[in-house]
């Protein structure tokens, strides 16, 4: 599969390209997501870092360390939060679904970090739950 999909921050001075097959999509609920994106749980995509390119902007991306082995990547003019790099997962960056233009190839497929999920925020019972 040679298609591409494309995303953007807010403001739109930061653009990325991926191509495609992703590696996966899903719902973090730790609370690092929620508190960085504030919201119940963020979607992301997981895509290898040969497969993305940034077409726009690259230069306005500031990283910040949100753990001694995770950073979190955001535009420095709009703060939109979308991207996350982990040595966890060194072959791969996390982008979030919402900052993506075009659609994907995939759906969320798992809930990660699923024991700290809030009850205020509803959750579909039929994707699974992962890293509980």
């Amino acid at each position: 599969m040679n298609q591409l999909a494309k995303g953007s921050c807010l403001c739109k001075k930061v653009r990325f390209e991926i191509k495609l097959p992703t590696k996966w999509v899903a719902h973090c609920h730790c609370s690092m997501c929620r508190k960085f994106h504030g919201a119940g749980y963020v979607t992301w995509v997981g895509v290898e870092n040969k497969n993305i390119r940034f077409t726009k902007g690259a230069d306005l991306i500031t990283w910040y360390h949100s753990s001694k082995e995770a950073q979190r990547g955001s535009c420095s003019m709009c703060g939109s939060n979308f991207l996350f790099q982990s040595q966890q997962w060194p072959d791969e960056m996390h982008i979030t679904l919402a900052n993506f233009d075009t659609e994907l190839d995939k759906k969320p497929q798992a809930n990660a970090y699923f024991s700290t999920h809030v009850d205020w925020m509803p959750i579909d019972d039929e994707i699974k739950k992962i890293w509980k």
